[in-house]
């Protein structure tokens, strides 16, 4: 289970990570990952960091957001997951900024069926990627359960995300693996960003990997030699991002 090595990923054939995971299958995935962190094209500050009014998303595209990256990355003995971190808010902000146009993404065609090794081959940007295929897989779940995805049991979300990460579910021009491969990385990459983008709120990606954040220098802490490291988490915007995301700082 890994991150991609590209904001794109692979193909049509993407191979995310398992759908159900503990926070500490989770921490052994991203110790391997961390150098792929920061691929989304972030984007400025929008609200508060307990915003939850989406800026891209419909409510109901919203809610499927929320249960399905709270199965990826579930609350445990460890602390909170995917909805703590506030993981949808993130996604969401990255999909109405250049990300979510695919600005930085040639996007010219031609669209052959490519493979993994071609790289990213669809029409679609990553926003109407999410649109698409969200509601698709509303539709499908409807169909097969009368219900949408988070009225579902979470056994049952969790069979549909293994069908979405094999490629099992029907959701038209947009194949399944793309869509589930997409949503698992942008996942990570909330869960580890820096809070400035609206994901990893109070710091949960970063206390669970042991990173304390950026600072300009570590002089005094050079020659402490096995002792743990105790100074406070930190944002680049500091240690209180929901001020900076609130505009006062």
């Amino acid at each position: 289970m890994s991150m991609r090595d590209s904001e794109r990923g692979k193909g049509h054939g993407h191979r995310g990570g398992p759908t159900r995971t503990s926070r500490r299958t989770f921490l052994k995935s991203v110790v391997a990952a961390t150098p792929a962190l920061g691929l989304l094209g972030c984007g400025p500050r929008h609200g508060s960091a307990q915003a939850r009014t989406p800026v891209y998303f419909t409510p109901d595209e919203a809610t499927f957001i929320d249960a399905a990256t709270q199965r990826l990355i579930p609350a445990d003995d460890l602390g909170g997951g995917a909805n703590e971190a506030g993981i949808t808010t993130f996604i969401d902000l990255q999909l109405a900024g250049a990300y979510g146009r695919a600005e930085r993404w040639y996007m010219q065609g031609p669209w052959p069926h490519g493979i993994d090794q071609q790289g990213f081959q669809l029409k679609y940007t990553p926003a109407q990627i999410y649109r698409d295929a969200i509601g698709r897989v509303e539709a499908h779940c409807r169909q097969q359960h009368g219900k949408p995805f988070a009225q579902l049991d979470p056994a049952h979300q969790d069979d549909l995300l293994h069908a979405l990460e094999k490629g099992e579910v029907d959701l038209g021009d947009i194949p399944a693996k793309t869509f589930f491969a997409m949503l698992w990385q942008n996942t990570q990459e909330g869960y580890l960003a820096d809070p400035a983008y609206s994901g990893n709120r109070d710091f949960a990606g970063w206390k669970l990997i042991g990173f304390p954040g950026p600072r300009y220098n570590y002089v005094e802490d050079i020659g402490k030699f096995g002792r743990p490291y105790e100074a406070p988490f930190v944002s680049l915007v500091g240690r209180d991002p929901s001020a900076y995301l609130r505009g006062e700082s």
